[in-house]
């Protein structure tokens, strides 16, 4: 039965409601904050379940920044700078030094660790954040938003605001309230099998490997756990792979003249994830604007999901408090060319990289060769190295 059909128990004013309360929308919240503009943030999960659910993460320079410069700092603590990374074809590494290339690293620090600091400080703030929520409907989004949902108990509320916000992920309830969209495909024809072991880290930085069996990839999660990824079919069921499979299968990916061997231990976790690139134009309707992955996504392959979400939040928020504390509705009209801008560089960015490093079924020996033949380029010259250092740690931010 639709909320709209039940009086709500209560209704509460604010000025922005944001869905989704994963990392970009508390963000937003807390950038509000700092700007003295109210906001409520509504999400059908638990904060547990997000908070004990295991994404990678990789931040660029700006995405540190802008939880620093905010005062979330626990990254500059905890997180693992990273210098470069290494592509590996041929059974050899190539180092892409960051900061002797663009003077600019990354930091390993993963996707929960940073919902986990902002969901403390927004907590910590006083922030209205209503997490374990159902039923939830968006309406009137063109003149007068208001949120609608159930709570844990059953009880229904309402909120009405002055904006909305749908940071809501990739299955966006708010994104289908655009009418008539522009929607941009494109699926893959791989997906990448991850896993968590528990195991020392077998390299400093991540290893970005090219090999005859296909792609895989080499990072870590703490001192004691690996995150680790190869390229597999997306039907593929991870449950069907022991533990001793899994490490025949990587270990021969990036085997080499140079004799590296990952160090192995226990598989903790395994999942399969499949690749989609998705754009969705515009990114405001009305009293809604979207960000994140309500909006767009991108293979993995560049690591840019997580930072083009805190970019979208970064210009949002400036928007927001243009359109609110100056009350210049103009601004909203500037958000979706100014966010897309960034969007599709990073999607040109994850498709080269993926493109580049994954092995298609099918591929003919000029294919193949081909394929090598760019790698070298890039880790030979010192222009191409360069704009792989440039895209990686990200463009800055205007």
């Amino acid at each position: 039965m639709s909320t709209a059909a039940v009086q709500p128990a209560s209704s509460t004013r604010t000025q922005v409601a944001i869905v989704g309360g994963g990392p970009a929308g508390l963000m937003l919240s807390h950038l509000l904050h700092l700007a003295n503009i109210d906001s409520v943030v509504v999400d059908n999960r638990a904060a547990e379940t997000i908070e004990t659910t295991h994404r990678a993460g990789i931040l660029e320079r700006d995405s540190v920044r802008l939880l620093v410069d905010s005062g979330v700092d626990r990254v500059l603590r905890d997180g693992h700078r990273h210098e470069g990374i290494d592509l590996r074809f041929g059974g050899v590494s190539h180092r892409i030094d960051f900061e002797g290339l663009v003077g600019a690293s990354c930091w390993l620090y993963p996707q929960t660790d940073v919902f986990i600091d902002l969901h403390a400080r927004r907590t910590a703030d006083g922030g209205d954040l209503r997490y374990g929520i159902g039923e939830t409907e968006v309406v009137d989004v063109e003149h007068s938003p208001r949120i609608r949902y159930a709570d844990a108990d059953g009880v229904h509320h309402e909120i009405v605001a002055d904006l909305v916000i749908g940071s809501d992920g990739s299955r966006s309830i708010c994104r289908d309230l655009v009418p008539h969209p522009t929607r941009y495909f494109r699926e893959y024809p791989f997906a990448w099998f991850g896993i968590l072991t528990e195991s020392a880290p077998s390299a400093p930085e991540l290893i970005y490997t090219r090999s005859e069996r296909g792609f895989a990839l080499v990072s870590q999660r703490t001192e004691s756990v690996q995150r680790l990824y190869f390229q597999c079919e997306p039907t593929e069921d991870p449950s069907a792979w022991s533990d001793d499979r899994i490490w025949a299968e990587l270990q021969a990916r990036l085997a080499g003249e140079d004799g590296f061997r990952l160090n192995e231990g226990p598989v903790i976790e395994r999942t399969v994830l499949p690749f989609r690139s998705f754009v969705q134009t515009p990114m405001r309707h009305g009293r809604l604007l979207l960000a994140g992955d309500a909006a767009h996504t991108v293979p993995p392959t560049g690591a840019k999901g997580l930072n083009l979400a805190l970019a979208d939040v970064r210009v949002l928020a400036e928007t927001i408090e243009r359109a609110v504390n100056k009350k210049d509705d103009a601004a909203l009209d500037t958000y979706t060319e100014r966010a897309l801008a960034r969007v599709w560089k990073a999607q040109h960015f994850s498709y080269w990289m993926t493109s580049m490093l994954h092995r298609l079924e099918g591929a003919s020996d000029f294919d193949e060769q081909r394929q090598l033949g760019e790698l070298a380029s890039i880790v030979g010259s010192q222009a191409g190295s360069t704009y792989l250092a440039e895209g990686y740690t990200g463009w800055p931010q205007r």
